[in-house]
C-alpha cells in the first residue's frame, strides 16, 4: 500500500490519488494509535489530521514512510526534527486557507468594533469604524495579504511584526505593511490580530510585558494558538478593561475551567477553529496536498535507511510506547 488517507478528504481529491496509487482510507484509525502503528510498516504517504501524532516512535514502525501530509491545523503534534531525520517530508497545505482565514478575521474584527461599545467624547456608548482604525499583524502569514487588501479598503492603516521576517525584507512593502517592533505594534494597535506560528519558545510571548502596554480600548482576534499568551496577563488586560474584548479562534482544553485565570472572563469570545475551514479552503488544501505526494512517490521508491530501534520502542508493534 502506497497512501494511507486517516483525514476526511474532498472525494475526487482521493479519487485523484487512489487511480494512481494503492489507497487505503481508514479514518478511524484516528483514535486508534496502536492499529495505526501496525498499519504504517509498508505505507509511502500518510495523510493524517492533527489529531494524530506522529514522533520519533512512531516512525520506526513506517520504515519506507516518504511523506506526512496535513489538510488542517498545525504541526503541532508532528515532530518536524524526527521526520527530517529519518527522511520524511512534512507536507502542509501553505496559504491554502489564508482566504478564509482573512474573511473570519475581518468579520470578526468587524463585529468587535460594533458589538462593544466604547464612550464618545460626549459620554455616549458607541461603536467604531474599521476605517480609523490601526491594525497590527502579529506573523507575516500568508493570511496577511488578503487581511490587509481586505482592512486597507475600509481605510484603516497596517502595521506588524514577525520575529523570522527582517524589517528591511521587500515583503513588507509588497503587502503594504509597515515593520515595527512587537512592542510597538501592541502599543499602537486599535486591533490586534495574531497569526504567528507557535513554537515552545513562544509559549507566553504575549504576557504582561507587552499586553500591559496595550492601546486602551484595544480588540484582539486571536487566530493562532492560544499559548501564545500568558492567561494571567490576559485576564488581567480584559479585566480592567485595557484589552477591550477577545475573539480566540480556539482554546486549549481546560483553559476556561473554574480555577483558570480566564474562567467567565468578560470579553472573551471563543470559537471552536472555524476560521480555516471553508469548503474551498478545504478543497485548496486536498489538491496541494495531494500533488505534492504525488510529486514524491513518483520519483520512485528510495533505498530505506535503517533506524535503530531505542529502549523506549517496544518491540512489538500493538504495544503501548513506553511513558516518560
Amino acid at each position: 500500500m502506497d497512501v494511507l488517507i486517516v483525514e476526511s478528504m474532498e472525494p475526487e481529491v482521493h479519487s485523484w490519488l487512489a487511480e494512481r496509487y494503492p489507497t487505503r482510507y481508514a479514518p478511524e484509525l484516528d483514535r486508534d494509535p496502536r492499529a495505526l502503528r501496525q498499519a504504517l510498516f509498508n505505507v509511502r504517504a500518510l495523510i493524517i489530521p492533527g489529531s494524530v501524532a506522529l514522533d520519533s516512535q512512531a516512525l520506526h514502525y513506517a520504515p519506507v514512510l516518504r511523506a506526512v501530509g496535513r489538510l488542517t491545523g498545525g504541526a503541532e503534534s508532528l515532530d518536524a526534527d524526527a521526520c527530517g531525520k529519518a527522511g520524511v517530508e512534512v507536507v502542509r497545505a501553505h496559504g491554502a486557507a489564508s482566504g478564509a482565514e482573512a474573511e473570519f478575521a475581518l468579520m470578526a474584527i468587524l463585529q468587535l468594533l460594533r458589538r462593544v461599545p466604547v464612550r464618545s467624547g460626549d459620554g455616549f456608548l458607541v461603536g467604531r469604524e474599521l476605517g480609523a482604525c490601526t491594525v497590527g499583524v502579529l506573523g507575516m502569514t500568508a493570511t496577511v495579504r488578503p487581511l490587509a487588501q481586505l482592512v486597507q479598503a475600509f481605510g484603516a492603516r497596517v502595521v506588524g511584526y514577525d520575529p523570522s521576517v527582517h524589517a528591511t525584507d521587500g515583503l513588507w512593502a509588497r503587502w503594504n505593511v509597515t515593520p515595527m517592533a512587537l512592542r510597538e505594534v501592541v502599543e499602537r494597535s486599535d486591533v490586534l490580530v495574531v497569526l504567528m506560528p507557535y513554537f515552545a519558545r513562544y509559549r507566553g510571548l504575549l504576557g504582561e510585558r507587552y499586553l500591559a502596554t496595550a492601546r486602551p480600548d484595544q480588540v484582539v482576534v486571536n487566530l493562532s494558538h492560544s499559548e501564545l499568551f500568558d492567561e494571567q496577563a490576559l485576564a488581567q488586560a480584559l479585566g480592567s478593561g485595557r484589552i477591550l474584548a477577545a475573539w480566540f479562534d480556539s482554546l486549549e482544553p481546560g483553559t476556561l475551567d473554574p480555577g483558570r485565570a480566564l474562567h467567565e472572563v468578560r470579553g472573551l469570545q471563543v470559537t471552536p477553529r472555524v476560521a480555516s475551514t471553508t469548503r474551498e479552503s478545504r478543497l485548496r488544501a486536498a489538491w496541494s496536498v495531494a500533488r505534492r505526494i504525488d510529486e514524491l512517490l513518483s520519483q520512485g521508491p528510495q533505498p530505506a535507511s535503517f533506524r535503530p530501534t531505542g529502549s523506549d520502542v517496544p518491540a512489538d508493534l500493538g504495544a503501548e510506547p513506553a511513558s516518560d
